[in-house]
């Protein structure tokens, strides 16, 4: 049974956070193309219609699931240099991605809204502004690594035309890959920002 079937009477109590919770339960086991309304309100025992009173449309909703799994990747770096803070985010991004291998072509094309990603990232910006780096040089720097992240993670988890999804298994040559690109980009920024 479903988290959201309910006892016979009693109706379901929806919030946003809940129903974008059950979407990624359902993105993660069935895919993309079955996160439908009907699906959604089938996996929390309400009718699909009663969702729209919390999420107006599924773009909505695929835009929260977005916001969410990225809010995931988003860690307080502290007091660390920009290039550990962007090195920390960037492997974050990298587990949440891998965790959910069927968002991850969502991501892809749907972007993380600009304000809540600017909100989540406040610290790892903070960490170029205390190094006297600019908020536009900065934004540059963490957008491309992020990108970097994001087509490292759908090489690994995504299907060639008319395939399956390939193996996430083959971790040891991934995690070789992605390091040593993910080191390059961090010092080729590191040289350009000191220049």
């Amino acid at each position: 049974m479903s988290e959201g079937r309910r006892r016979a009477g009693r109706p379901a109590v929806l919030t946003v956070e809940r129903i974008v919770a059950a979407a990624v339960r359902v993105l993660d086991a069935e895919g993309l193309e079955a996160l439908t309304m009907r699906r959604l309100g089938a996996e929390l025992g309400v009718a699909a219609m009663s969702l729209y009173r919390h999420v107006p449309s599924r773009e909505a909703l695929l835009a929260e699931v977005v916001n969410r799994l990225f809010a995931e990747a988003a860690t307080d770096p502290g007091e660390a240099a920009w290039p550990e803070a962007l090195t920390g985010f960037a492997r974050s991004y990298r587990r949440v991605l891998l965790a959910h291998p069927n968002a991850v072509p969502l991501l892809a094309v749907h972007p993380v809204d600009v304000e809540l990603g600017t909100a989540l990232l406040a610290g790892l910006l903070g960490a170029f502004a205390r190094a006297g780096v600019a908020g536009e040089e900065a934004t540059t720097a963490v957008q491309s690594v992020a990108v970097y992240v994001l087509g490292h993670a759908l090489a690994q988890v995504g299907a060639p035309p008319g395939g399956t999804p390939g193996p996430t298994g083959e971790s040891a040559f991934y995690d070789g890959w992605f390091e040593a690109g993910l080191a390059a980009m961090v010092t080729g920024f590191a040289r350009h920002l000191d220049a």
